[in-house]
């Protein structure tokens, strides 16, 4: 079994914070996925179910962000798993908001939910990377992560939650760069200009050719001077 918690603090209050992005992702993965219902236990919530035939115990510690590490390492001791076996959905300040990155170890970065988890259970579990962007300075940063998304983010928070759903499977099976495409596919910019197509050959469109030089030797004009009659 594996276990995919995410972060964040408990309540309504806290609900659509920066910081609660973990439980965000988590939230829409039980509601695509046709997890069972969110049961009280392990100081949070729990919600069974499978991912591509693996299956899956998702958690929503309700110990508060600072102490997330007693409910993870309680469900862990529980189920007899270990770090490798976990995978934590977090938000993180040094990536951009909307891009997302996946690795295993590593330090917490002055994040306290990762700090608590550090301390219960070691640092070789998979972290999920989920970018909110720096609000800039390291003093606002505590009033930056528990403010709420901005309704301009709710586009790109939206793809990017639809992403993580699509790709959670992936990701269960141990595919993360399956995973970091399925949310690529759904963060590509609506209208973007398709690329260049090649000829029938395979070929890459011809450059422009080149003024000959007979033509060049009946310009008498600078170089400055024909720069400027462009843009007449």
């Amino acid at each position: 079994m594996l276990l995919f918690v995410g972060l964040g603090n408990p309540g309504a209050k806290y609900a659509g914070n920066r910081h609660n992005i973990g439980f965000m992702a988590i939230d829409r993965i039980a509601k695509d996925h046709g997890f069972g219902p969110w049961k009280g236990k392990f100081q949070g919530e729990i919600a069974e179910g499978q991912l591509g035939g693996q299956k899956v115990m998702l958690l929503k510690p309700g110990t508060f962000m600072n102490l997330s590490g007693q409910s993870v390492g309680e469900a862990m001791r529980f189920y007899k798993l270990e770090p490798g076996d976990v995978t934590v959905f977090h938000d993180e300040l040094d990536l951009a908001p909307g891009k997302v990155r996946v690795k295993i170890g590593g330090g917490h970065a002055g994040h306290n939910g990762m700090r608590s988890i550090h301390q219960h259970v070691g640092e070789a579990y998979q972290r999920v990377r989920l970018g909110i962007g720096h609000p800039g300075r390291k003093e606002l940063v505590a009033q930056y992560v528990l403010q709420d998304f901005a309704k301009a983010d709710a586009d790109w928070l939206d793809d990017l939650m639809r992403g993580i759903s699509d790709g959670a499977a992936e990701l269960a099976a141990g595919r993360k760069d399956r995973f970091l495409n399925a949310i690529a596919q759904r963060m590509a910019p609506a209208g973007a200009p398709p690329a260049p197509k090649s000829d029938a050959a395979g070929a890459a469109p011809k450059a422009r050719p080149a003024v000959k030089p007979e033509e060049q030797a009946a310009d008498s004009r600078s170089p400055l001077q024909r720069l400027v009659d462009r843009f007449r």
